[in-house]
């Protein structure tokens, strides 16, 4: 099977640090390969992984721009999707195209014809009301976890394959580090994460927590503070700056409660695994869940609140605990210790490796050419 690949224009696959969709890819490319699927990569210039052809427009990824009034950068997606449409009309040893570019992607595909199309659904399906509700039903489309599709709207549950929950190459590895006491959040600041909620948590108990990654692509301690005492900075009016300074900043001691910026590699994947455990007090119905995912992989149990895809991924009592309140959540902090961290490990290796993501897609690259 030839499959093209589309990662979109924002960053380069893997990422540099974070990157949701990116990662997703990263992982599953090498898993379709060792399947004997051959892959293009449509990305940007600057992409490492391995494939069989890269396409692209942009030498570098285009994320900063997002923060610019959308006139500026509309065209970014579409010069993108341009360049993989003049591909596809020039060739017709495409089987199938796996698209993840939002909006866009499945708006250019459909109208072009072509092969089949699954494209992979990663964000939040309130969004884009009118176009999902009249979403082309010549598109197939995958969730990234049930309680995704569950609210998606009529048109797009239609065009839904199914959901395939994503992966981590940390469950095919053995990271093991000394335990400690701190506690961890992993994943973009902002107030769907609630990391106020976790800091205030671990405040009110007396533990130790590390706050890890980006606000609003700043990366480090540094690079905020500069963005925050410049009311003249393009980000300092930004929704995520404004919590991280208004709502996170007062728990911030430098001791019990530290944020250090974003972490990638080794040092992240050391800070995560010598963690007791990793907080998911979400404020929204997380779609995905790759943090929760990789904590699993890393023996490192979650403790979440019950919404969006996490009663899919943690076993409540088995692998994990799930809280309905803030008050619960503390509570199950002070249990962690009855969690088996070897028993997070083996879940992650038989529900989240990436051969396991790579089987379920084929299922539906199977599916979606039979469409």
């Amino acid at each position: 099977m030839n499959v093209l690949v589309n990662a979109g224009p924002w960053l380069a696959v893997p990422p540099p640090g974070y990157g949701g969709i990116e990662n997703v890819v990263a992982t599953l490319v090498p898993a379709l390969r060792e399947r004997g699927v051959r892959v293009v990569l449509a990305t940007v210039g600057s992409s490492t992984l391995e494939a069989d052809e890269h396409i692209s427009v942009f030498p570098e990824g285009q994320f900063a721009h997002l923060q610019k009034p959308y006139n500026q950068v509309m065209g970014l997606a579409h010069a993108h999707q341009t360049r993989l449409a003049a591909e596809l009309r020039g060739r017709d040893d495409i089987d199938l195209v796996h698209d993840h570019l939002e909006v866009v992607g499945p708006a250019v595909l459909s109208a072009l014809g072509g092969p089949p199309v699954l494209h992979t659904l990663h964000w939040d399906l309130r969004k884009h009301h009118e176009f999902y509700s009249a979403f082309p039903q010549s598109i197939a489309v995958n969730g990234v976890s049930h309680s995704q599709l569950a609210r998606a709207p009529q048109a797009l549950r239609e065009a839904a394959l199914g959901a395939i929950h994503l992966a981590t190459p940390l469950a095919d590895q053995d990271v093991r580090v000394e335990r400690g006491e701190h506690l961890v959040v992993m994943g973009r600041v902002c107030g769907l994460k609630g990391q106020h909620i976790a800091a205030r948590v671990c405040q009110k108990l007396g533990l130790p927590l590390v706050l890890a990654g980006p606000v609003s692509g700043l990366n480090s301690p540094a690079e905020l503070e500069a963005v925050a005492q410049d009311p003249g900075h393009p980000l300092h009016g930004h929704p995520d700056v404004r919590y991280f300074v208004e709502r996170v900043t007062p728990y911030l001691d430098g001791d019990l409660t530290r944020w250090v910026g974003s972490v990638g590699g080794a040092e992240r994947d050391g800070l995560y695994a010598s963690a007791r455990a990793s907080l998911f007090p979400i404020q929204w119905d997380e779609p995905g869940g790759t943090a929760v995912v990789e904590a699993l992989a890393l023996g490192v149990p979650p403790i979440g609140l019950r919404r969006g895809c996490l009663p899919e991924i943690i076993e409540h009592g088995r692998t994990g605990f799930l809280a309905d309140t803030e008050e619960e959540l503390a509570e199950w902090v002070l249990r962690v210790d009855e969690l088996d961290p070897e028993e997070c490990r083996r879940e992650a290796r038989r529900r989240f490796s990436p051969a396991v993501m790579a089987d379920r897609y084929l299922e539906l690259y199977e599916r979606a050419r039979r469409r």
